[in-house]
């Protein structure tokens, strides 16, 4: 009788774990769907800007802006590491810290001085304990992050990048392709080197002045740029609790059956001897 109650009782735990992660399985769902709408959004802004600014990056503009030009010799670089706050997402924080560390050690390896900034305290955490100084640490950035959020983080990056103290600004984060899709990614933000047809000046009509609008389309180009990163990575770890937490429930599931078995088993067990 005694091995039919300590089934029970497991019986009950693993019902009670399943009901949690089914419940966390749903607000994941839910937040998904709302952070994917962000990520269409923001895409079509992003794109208009890179076709924009691509189409400048080899013309005369690139001699004008510190924020277009490459320097000769890479002396040294920051990497922008995007993590969650939260964890109970797979290996969607592993991936990202295993790339940023990857990359650390790739630039180490030539020589370069590096300095680390990372938003999500699950990055943050990790780099504390290991003993890797950052620059930045953020753990403010919600679920839904902000453009202001963006220009907050960035913002002083690029300022270094201009003063020429920094010679490249590596962005890691997760690329969103859909929520079963979100692959970590290493981008270079900083010189500016979009994908773009080459143009020169003359190719465009600038009014009042191409300084005038290169002086805000440059930073807004980084802000966005950030942005969008962050809401794609947003996206990316509600997809990644979702797909944990839907394993996590059929797993549950499936030993409850084998529990209900060997429960109904240890029963029959039990009124065959009486």
């Amino acid at each position: 009788m005694a091995g039919a109650r300590e089934v029970k009782r497991r019986i009950k735990s693993v019902e009670n774990t399943r009901q949690i992660t089914r419940t966390m399985e749903l607000v994941a769902t839910s937040k998904l769907k709302r952070a994917t709408d962000r990520v269409h959004a923001a895409r079509p802004y992003a794109d208009a800007l890179q076709e924009i600014v691509g189409g400048l990056y080899s013309g005369e503009f690139s001699e004008k802006y510190p924020i277009l030009r490459k320097p000769d010799h890479e002396r040294r670089a920051a990497i922008l590491l995007l993590t969650a706050n939260r964890g109970l997402a797979g290996a969607f924080n592993a991936n990202l810290i295993k790339h940023a560390k990857n990359l650390l050690e790739e630039l180490r390896g030539k020589g370069v001085e590096t300095e680390l900034h990372v938003a999500g305290k699950k990055g943050i955490v990790y780099f504390r304990f290991r003993g890797e100084e950052m620059l930045t640490e953020r753990m403010d950035i919600g679920d839904y992050p902000s453009i202001e959020d963006a220009e907050s983080v960035v913002g002083p990056i690029r300022d270094s990048f201009e003063d020429g103290d920094i010679d490249a600004v590596y962005l890691v984060s997760s690329e969103f392709r859909s929520a079963m899709s979100t692959p970590p990614r290493t981008f270079e933000l900083l010189p500016v080197n979009p994908d773009g047809e080459a143009a020169s000046s003359d190719a465009y009509i600038l009014s009042p002045s191409g300084d005038m609008i290169l002086d805000r389309l440059l930073p807004a180009y980084i802000r966005n740029t950030v942005y969008t990163a962050m809401v794609e990575n947003a996206a990316a770890e509600q997809g990644a609790r979702r797909t944990a937490m839907k394993s996590a429930t059929d797993n549950a599931g499936d030993m409850l059956e084998y529990l209900t078995r060997t429960y109904n088993r240890a029963r029959q067990a039990q009124i065959t001897q009486e």
